[in-house]
């Protein structure tokens, strides 16, 4: 009788332990979800609190800043330029100024980290009409066309904007750099290498051009070693001489494309045309040389401080001929087209005709597809490895074994001298 009474007492005491428990981790269970709403809803606060203050700032920033939009409907080589002149103005003076652009050239600007969108009608926007009258001292002043625009606007906005480096500011974003290049789609083979070629040019300013005949010899001479991809703009205003056993995508790429493609090239031939200044400004891909190659045909229009790049092979004329004597002539065309343009009445005073049969400026005449291949050697040689150093000197052993003629030189490779082989 005793022993069933404790044990109902035990079951007991053990059954009021088991529900206090139950009670317990409830309670404490409650207590969490209640603490975790508080949390949330204090992170949430505090996350609107932080955006709202985030938020804030920036509208204080837009109110603090002075806000530009540059406008200008000029080529896309003058808008490369213009690309150089808003990041210098950005990194010489970091949270001041808000910058928009109007050009013709939208393509250009894609992922420009330093352009905010701003509305014309803002009345605390200032529209600049950007413009670059140092070119009007290009012959006598040492300035690349890369300092035109910040120097304009440094005069227009009062400023003291350095320079920051030397080529345009063309940002492309990581999913376009995965992309496959045109030219693979072309070849089916992905990561074909190649350089681009331009034959050709705008009917506004046929100086610039080079002998077709002359391409097309570059071309052959590194055919089985270089791939080309001849590019330019297709239509009324637009001439491209096409090439032989090159990739023809004339009039198949928008400015974007040309970005990208740009991107993808080992390396550049052309004229003094937009190619060159994208050549410089658009990033090389990793492994590759950190400059890309360019061989610019220059003749002697314009002038050699105003266009050269460190980097480039700039093959000019200037101070070879009386109209060049003093840096570029700037002279428009060879001889006059029938659209009534004002470049008619800015002619060439030396134009020749080719043994092809095609007229040119002298000066553009006297650069040779030779001296075109020996400057696209130059940058071939940057890729072949260096010769052994023990390679070379044992050439030069062999070379001294050879000549009777030079004892001391023979004693010497090898490695001892005349009188203690005597001995």
């Amino acid at each position: 009788m005793f022993s069933k009474r404790r044990q109902e007492l035990i079951d007991a005491v053990a059954q009021e332990v088991m529900e206090r428990t139950a009670l317990r981790d409830r309670v404490n269970s409650l207590a969490e979800q209640a603490i975790t709403r508080m949390d949330s809803q204090t992170h949430a606060s505090l996350g609107n609190f932080v955006n709202q203050q985030t938020q804030q700032k920036s509208e204080d920033r837009k109110k603090s800043c002075r806000k530009l939009i540059l406008r200008t409907n000029l080529s896309p080589g003058d808008i490369i330029m213009l690309t150089a002149a808003v990041r210098d103005l950005q990194l010489t003076y970091p949270g001041e100024f808000l910058t928009d652009i109007r050009t013709s050239c939208a393509d250009l600007w894609d992922y420009n980290p330093y352009i905010t969108s701003l509305s014309s009608a803002d009345p605390e926007v200032e529209i600049i009409e950007c413009k670059y009258p140092l070119i009007n001292q290009s012959n006598q002043l040492p300035y690349h066309f890369v300092h035109a625009y910040r120097i304009f606007l440094n005069e227009t906005l009062d400023l003291n904007i350095q320079p920051h480096a030397f080529k345009g500011d063309i940002h492309l974003r990581d999913q376009e750099k995965e992309w496959m290049s045109q030219v693979d789609e072309a070849t089916g083979k992905p990561g074909t290498r190649f350089w681009i070629i331009v034959s050709g040019g705008k009917t506004d300013y046929t100086n610039k051009w080079w002998d077709p005949k002359r391409f097309q010899d570059v071309v052959d001479h590194f055919k089985g070693r270089i791939q080309f991809v001849q590019v330019g703009a297709e239509g009324e205003g637009h001439v491209h001489p096409l090439l032989d056993n090159v990739i023809n995508l004339v009039g198949k790429t928008d400015l974007r494309q040309m970005v990208r493609l740009m991107y993808h090239a080992d390396g550049v031939i052309c004229g003094v045309t937009m190619l060159m200044h994208l050549a410089a400004a658009v990033e090389t891909k990793p492994g590759r040389p950190q400059n890309r190659p360019c061989v610019v045909i220059a003749g002697g229009r314009e002038p050699v401080q105003w266009e050269s790049y460190p980097s480039h092979q700039f093959l000019h004329t200037q101070g070879s001929l009386p109209c060049c004597e003093n840096g570029g002539c700037w002279k428009s065309r060879i001889e006059p087209r029938s659209d009534g343009e004002e470049q008619n009445q800015s002619l060439c005073v030396r134009p020749i005709i080719t043994e092809s049969g095609r007229r040119l400026p002298e000066c553009m005449d006297m650069i040779t597809s030779e001296d075109v291949i020996r400057a696209v050697e130059s940058y071939l040689a940057f890729e072949r490895p260096p010769q052994d150093i023990q390679e070379i000197e044992k050439s030069k052993s062999i070379e001294i074994l050879d000549k009777a003629a030079a004892p001391e030189a023979l004693d010497h490779v090898n490695g001892y001298k005349k009188e203690e082989a005597v001995i």
